[in-house]
């Protein structure tokens, strides 16, 4: 069930609408019937896939308690033998036939010919995500910081809450299980900025995504026909098709979940108008890179080591969140570059320079602060060919293509002739974003009734519902 179809149309209100029927008989009930909710939503995808849902819940509910007041020896075995399961069936599902094939090709490299098998299923929608739910819950409980939690419902609507389970917020159990323990209240405010984000996110998704992704589909998938500015263009449009599929999914389900009195992690915060790749990753995914700090990169040592561990551990951090993102050789390459454009800041000590937004309380940024957005803004881009391209040698044709050809004249495209209406309608996209910088999405603030209308209006005059599109995370 996609966020932008009509059958979620459909099923966001009747589930608003029994949800706070039934408040008064208590949170317990509510509870339940968002987890049921919850299991519906998921079993729409794919209903095989949903035993795997309730397989890994029960195994980290069970594993949380068996780690409860056990002896250290006890502790550690039931703890790598979750880490294990979980990240064994995230392995199968999605990194097999990777590692099958990666395998094969450097072994036919020494002139053998091996017949490895491979898998040919389907990944399961969102199992990256709700595997970090359940990860993150294990480890805390192993660090000692929380205990485990005694109610099952509460729990696995914590792993299968429907607004995030497919692409997050990756959530933590510190942030989220407290509040399905507390009786909500109904508040007219933030159900009404709940669904102004909605709009938003839906806008994203709909008129700046979907849009964006007709000419980027159309430039990468026939680069050999096009000149150096058009190529240029094709990943510009990528760079706001994946922002605003991603934190459009973002804003929905986080406005979604308002709608029932429980506050999700931001996920992005204006990454686009960073200085530096050290605010991007700040800005970016925010859950993800905020879950890979805390569970990998602090105990690794963090920053708190010697130059070359620090070094290695700004590397391992990087590619292991570009293998997270997919089983290509693409990713972890974005990844590596990514450390790359870290590592000077990191070894300056700079990588903090930059933590309020930019520009703030000014209407335009300084001559400095713009330079800077501009360079960060380029060199997202340019990692951003490789995360779109299906293989690198298609990545390396084409920045060969953009650097060999040198024409800069503009091209009639296969979607639709020229692009200026997409170039205008984005460069209105930043201006919007711009000013509400300082803002949890633009919707909010003076004029909100006219600027929710008015986005009603472009949402159902420049929006694609016919055939709605995936999230592009649903990949991952």
């Amino acid at each position: 069930m996609l966020f932008n179809s009509l059958s979620y149309a459909v099923f966001l209100p009747l589930v608003f609408a029994i949800y706070w029927s039934i408040s008064k008989k208590g949170i317990k009930l509510q509870n339940a019937m968002l987890l049921l909710c919850s299991y519906f939503f998921y079993a729409c995808w794919d209903w095989r896939f949903l035993f795997l849902l309730l397989f890994s819940t029960g195994l980290d509910y069970y594993t949380g308690w068996k780690m409860s007041g056990a002896s250290e020896k006890n502790r550690k075995f039931w703890f790598w033998l979750s880490i294990s399961i979980n990240l064994g069936f995230l392995g199968v599902f999605k990194y097999y036939n990777f590692f099958a094939s990666s395998f094969a090709d450097l072994i036919l490299g020494f002139g053998l010919r091996p017949n490895l098998p491979l898998l040919n299923v389907i990944l399961p929608v969102g199992i990256s995500f709700y595997t970090f739910h359940g990860l993150s819950y294990v480890i805390d409980i192993y660090k000692k910081r929380i205990e485990p939690e005694k109610d099952i419902i509460d729990y696995s609507l914590f792993v299968s809450y429907f607004p995030l389970l497919v692409a997050g917020p990756i959530e933590r159990a510190t942030h989220l299980l407290p509040q399905l323990k507390k009786k909500r209240e109904f508040s007219f405010e933030t159900a009404k900025d709940g669904l102004y984000q909605i709009f938003w996110g839906l806008f994203k998704k709909v008129v700046i995504a979907d849009s964006c992704a007709r000419y980027a589909n159309e430039i990468f998938d026939h680069q050999d026909q096009y000149n150096s500015l058009t190529l240029v263009l094709g990943v510009v449009y990528f760079a706001f098709q994946i922002y605003g599929d991603f934190s459009g999914y973002s804003d929905i389900a986080i406005g979604t979940s308002k709608l029932f009195g429980i506050q999700l992690l931001r996920n992005f915060n204006y990454p686009y108008f960073s200085r530096d790749i050290a605010e991007f990753w700040r800005r970016w995914h925010i859950s993800l890179s905020s879950w890979f700090r805390d569970y990998l990169y602090i105990p690794l040592g963090g920053s708190k080591v010697n130059e070359a561990k620090r070094i290695r551990n700004t590397f391992i951090i990087f590619l292991v969140s570009g293998f997270w993102h997919g089983a290509n050789w693409t990713f972890i390459l974005w990844g590596f570059i990514h450390a790359l454009f870290f590592l000077p800041l990191l070894l300056t000590g700079s990588n903090r320079n930059n933590i309020e937004i930019a520009a703030s309380g000014k209407k335009v940024p300084s001559p400095k602060e713009f330079l800077q957005m501009l360079v960060t803004f380029s060199l997202v881009v340019f990692a951003w060919i490789f995360f779109r391209a299906h293989n690198v040698s298609q990545a390396l044709a084409y920045i060969d293509g953009i650097i060999r050809l040198k024409d800069f004249s503009i091209q009639y495209l296969g979607v639709d002739r020229y692009s200026y209406e997409l170039m205008s309608l984005l460069l209105l996209f930043v201006a919007v974003e711009w000013f509400s910088r300082e803002r949890e999405h633009p919707v909010c603030g003076r004029f909100e009734y006219a600027k929710a209308i008015l986005l009603l209006f472009l949402i159902l005059v420049l929006g694609a519902y016919s055939n709605p599109s995936d999230f592009i995370y649903f990949q991952f």
